[in-house]
């Protein structure tokens, strides 16, 4: 089991990069780190990719295409709950949660903040 270290390398600058907005980077620097794990630590960061990946669907206008990403993430992240990796995973569930309803509601999305994804210390 490799342990996730979000304080250096590509796991840190994607981390930024995510809480930047700039979420196509931030999934370009995670998948280097997704290529070299295996196990639950490896479907656990494809999770967070996919996150990634969605809110960069959304700012390219796909609602569709973000709705299907935060879906597949959310499946992927429940099994991991309340931490896992040094993430806190209960609250990003629920942040995409929270997302996926707006979405499929055709709720205004504008005052929805994008999900944090915290560390737990």
């Amino acid at each position: 089991m490799k342990r996730l270290d979000w304080t250096c390398g590509g796991l840190a600058e994607g981390l930024r990069c995510y809480r930047a907005g700039e979420f196509f980077a931030a999934h370009e620097h995670w998948e280097a780190v997704w290529l070299e794990l295996q196990g639950p630590e490896k479907t656990f960061l494809q999770a967070l990719i996919q996150v990634a990946a969605a809110f960069y669907h959304f700012q390219r206008r796909n609602q569709a295409g973000t709705a299907s990403l935060l879906r597949a993430a959310l499946r992927r992240l429940e099994p991991h709950s309340p931490c896992f990796g040094g993430v806190s995973v209960t609250p990003l569930c629920q942040e995409i949660r929270e997302w996926l309803r707006a979405l499929e509601a055709d709720d205004p999305l504008s005052a929805l903040p994008f999900p944090q994804i915290k560390l737990d210390r």
